[in-house]
């Protein structure tokens, strides 16, 4: 028979009262180890995704290129509301981010992360909101009536994020799925399309449907999930 190789576990052997072996548990992490890794995780990670998102959020593939559409002024009005909102339900406490209590270097890079939260919050009406035309305006609407009810609604945490979750997975769904199937492909004529699909055509025209391929639609779907998850890590403190 083969004998067994030793081998060296990371674990605390815990004895009962005659003092045999009775059970074997994993040694628990260090003080400074958790630390550290709160650290990278609120300090550097949480930081850099919410720029991706705020990177991503205006990107757009139309006919083999790439364009970057900037937000509009009332998506600006939509992140403050909803920065309102994380206040409101507590998913953020803002003494608990921005405090005498600490140092200036750990103020400074709390202070960009709750920058970048807004950035990204931006970006992300950005990028579910279609880009002109009226349903522009009938979902910026649907957003400002959904974001002033919700400022005097009783939240919690978890149920505020999937409120969110469910809002922007229905926006995304009405621009990139319904609007998109409804629009004439970006890499099609005028004239060809009313010649082969005269419903899509006049539905771009008559809806201002700004065609992007289908990249696009691909990319944001995983900005949104990249900003919802970042939501879901995200902490109300950062206090020790």
């Amino acid at each position: 028979m083969k004998e067994l190789e030793p081998q060296t576990v990371d674990s605390e052997i815990v004895l009962n009262e005659d003092g045999a072996i009775s059970t074997l548990r994993p040694a628990a992490l260090a003080p400074t180890d958790i630390e550290r890794r709160r650290a990278v995780l609120y300090s550097i990670v949480l930081p850099l995704a919410l720029l991706l998102v705020t990177l991503l959020g205006g990107i757009r593939f139309s006919s083999g290129s790439i364009v970057y559409v900037k937000p509009a002024l009332i998506y600006l009005i939509f992140g403050v509301g909803l920065m309102i909102l994380f206040f409101v339900a507590n998913l953020i406490r803002f003494d608990g981010w921005i405090s005498e209590r600490f140092d200036l270097t750990k103020n400074f890079i709390n202070a960009i992360t709750l920058l970048a939260l807004f950035a990204a919050s931006v970006q992300i009406f950005n990028s579910v909101i279609p880009e002109s035309g009226i349903p522009f305006w009938i979902v910026s609407f649907c957003f400002l009536w959904t974001l002033w009810n919700n400022l005097f609604s009783n939240f919690d945490t978890k149920r505020l994020l999937r409120s969110l979750a469910a809002m922007f997975s229905l926006a995304f769904v009405v621009k990139y799925v319904i609007l998109a199937n409804l629009a004439r492909p970006a890499d099609q004529g005028w004239l060809d399309a009313l010649i082969n699909n005269p419903g899509q055509a006049a539905a771009t025209w008559l809806l201002d449907i700004l065609q992007f391929s289908a990249a696009t639609g691909y990319l944001q779907f995983f900005t949104i999930a990249i900003f919802v998850i970042a939501l879901w890590f995200f902490p109300n403190s950062t206090e020790d």
